[in-house]
C-alpha cells in the first residue's frame, strides 16, 4: 500500500491507479492498458501541462497540443493489438478520465474527433464508409468534429434543427444554415453536420469539408469557460457535398438520438475525471499550504470539505463503471446515460466548488489548477444535454410519460 505524508493508507501502487481511486476502480484495467495510460499521463504533465495556464489565460488553442495527443495513437492503440486485446469500453473511458483529469479542455478537445465525430462515422456509415472513414479517423490523418447545436437550437434541436439540405438531380447536396458552439472546427478537415432534407423532413447527416466553397467558421470570442476549446459558429452558404458525403445509416432524428446515447456516456467520463483532477490538486494544495502555524489540511472543515469532495468523486466513478459495464455487453439505454450525465456533472459542480474553497484567494489564481476546472465546470454542466432536459429523459423513463414539449 501506498502512504501519505502522514503514514495513512490510500491505495494499492500499481502504478497507475489515482490519489482518487480510493475503491480500487482500476483494478480491472489489463496491464498493457494501465501502461497505454500512464503513457498517456507522463505526455501530459510533460508536454500540456506547463502551458495549460497561458493557454487558458490568452484563449488559445496551441497547435503542439492537438500533435502531441495525435502522436500517442490512442484511438487504437497497436500495442493492444500486440497483446492479443482489443480497445474495451473500459480503456477509452478511462483514456477520457485521464484526458479530464488533467483538464477538461484537452478532454474535450481529443473527445470532439476521437468520441463525437469517431462515433457518428461509425454508427451512421454502411459498411463501405465505416470501412473507409475509421482508419483515417484512428490513425488521426484527418479531423473531424460533430456539428449539431445552431444559433437558434440547442437543447429544442430534435424539432427545431433548421439547417437544410437539398438534393438536386445529380445526386449532390445543397447545405445552408447555422451551427453555434462546434469545438475543434477551426482545426478540421471535416464537419458531420446535421441538416433537414427539405424532401422529407428528416434529419440526415453530411460529411463536409471545411474547404468546401460556401462554408465560414468564425471562433467564438471571450469566453469564461473553456477558453483553451476553440468553439466556433459555422456558416453554410449553398454549400455543395457530393452523394458519398451522406452518411447513409442516419435518415431521421432518432438516428441521431441513438449517436448522443453513447456519447452522453463519454461527457459522464469526462466529467468523472476533471472531478478527481480538481480533488487530487485540492488535496496537493492543502497539504503544503501552512494557516495558524500548521497544515491547512489538519483543520476539521478543511477534512470535511475533502471527505465531501472525494465521496462524490468515488461515487461518480462507481456508477461510470457500472454503466459502462453494462454498455459493454451491448445494453444502451437513453435513461442510463441521461441519469450518468445527470449525477456526474452535479457531482462536479459541487467537487470544483468545495475545491476552491479549500484553496481560499488562491482557488481562483490560474497557477492553481483547481481554478481552471471551477471554470470550466460550468461548461460540461451544460454540454452534451443539460441538467434538465437529462432529467426529464430519466423521469420519462420512471413514469412512461414525455414531459417535454
Amino acid at each position: 500500500m501506498r502512504q501519505d505524508p502522514s503514514g495513512a493508507e490510500l491505495q494499492p501502487a500499481d502504478g497507475y491507479a489515482p490519489l482518487s481511486d480510493v475503491l480500487g476502480q482500476t483494478h480491472t484495467l489489463t496491464a498493457t492498458e494501465k501502461k497505454l495510460l500512464l503513457t498517456l499521463r507522463s505526455a501530459l504533465e510533460r508536454h500540456i501541462v506547463p502551458h495549460l495556464e497561458s493557454a487558458w489565460d490568452e484563449g488559445n488553442l496551441p497547435d503542439s497540443f492537438i500533435e502531441d495527443l495525435e502522436n500517442l495513437n490512442l484511438i487504437d492503440p497497436p500495442e493492444l493489438k500486440e497483446s492479443g486485446e482489443h480497445v474495451r469500453p473500459l480503456f477509452t473511458a478511462f483514456r477520457t478520465f485521464e484526458l479530464a483529469r488533467c483538464d477538461i479542455n484537452i478532454a474535450t478537445l481529443y473527445n470532439a474527433h476521437a468520441g463525437l465525430f469517431r462515433t457518428a462515422c461509425l454508427e451512421g456509415g454502411d459498411e463501405e464508409q465505416r470501412d473507409y472513414w475509421k482508419p483515417r479517423i484512428d490513425q488521426h490523418s484527418i479531423r473531424g468534429v460533430f456539428a449539431l447545436t445552431e444559433p437558434d437550437h440547442g437543447s429544442d434541436i430534435a424539432g427545431g434543427l433548421a439547417t437544410s439540405a437539398t438534393q438536386g438531380a445529380d445526386g449532390s447536396w445543397v447545405i445552408n444554415g447555422a451551427k453555434r458552439w462546434i469545438g475543434g472546427a477551426g482545426t478540421a478537415d471535416y464537419l458531420c453536420t446535421f441538416a433537414r432534407d427539405t424532401a422529407d423532413g428528416q434529419v440526415k447527416a453530411f460529411l463536409v469539408p471545411t474547404s468546401a466553397h460556401g462554408v465560414s467558421i468564425e471562433i467564438l470570442p471571450a469566453k469564461s469557460s473553456l477558453r483553451i476549446m476553440q468553439n466556433a459558429e459555422i456558416h453554410y452558404q449553398d454549400v455543395c457535398v457530393e452523394p458519398d458525403a451522406r452518411l447513409r445509416c442516419i435518415n431521421s432524428f432518432k438516428d441521431v438520438a441513438r449517436c448522443l446515447r453513447l456519447m452522453r456516456s463519454d461527457v459522464a467520463w469526462i466529467a468523472t475525471g476533471a472531478s478527481a483532477g480538481a480533488y487530487e490538486a485540492a488535496v496537493a494544495y492543502v497539504r503544503e499550504r501552512q494557516q495558524f502555524g500548521k497544515s491547512l489540511g489538519s483543520f476539521q472543515l478543511t477534512q470535511y470539505k475533502l471527505a465531501e469532495m472525494l465521496s462524490l468523486v468515488s461515487s461518480s466513478l462507481a456508477l461510470c463503471m457500472a454503466v459502462t459495464e453494462r454498455q459493454s455487453h451491448g445494453i444502451y439505454r437513453d435513461e442510463d446515460s441521461a441519469l450518468l450525465k445527470l449525477t456526474t456533472a452535479r457531482n462536479l459542480r459541487r467537487i470544483v466548488a468545495l475545491a476552491r474553497e479549500v484553496c481560499g484567494g488562491n482557488g481562483i489564481l490560474l497557477s492553481n489548477a483547481v481554478s481552471r476546472f471551477h471554470a470550466d465546470a460550468e461548461a460540461v454542466y451544460s454540454y452534451e444535454g443539460t441538467d434538465d432536459i437529462n432529467a426529464l429523459i430519466v423521469g420519462r423513463s420512471i413514469t412512461g410519460k414525455s414531459a417535454f414539449v
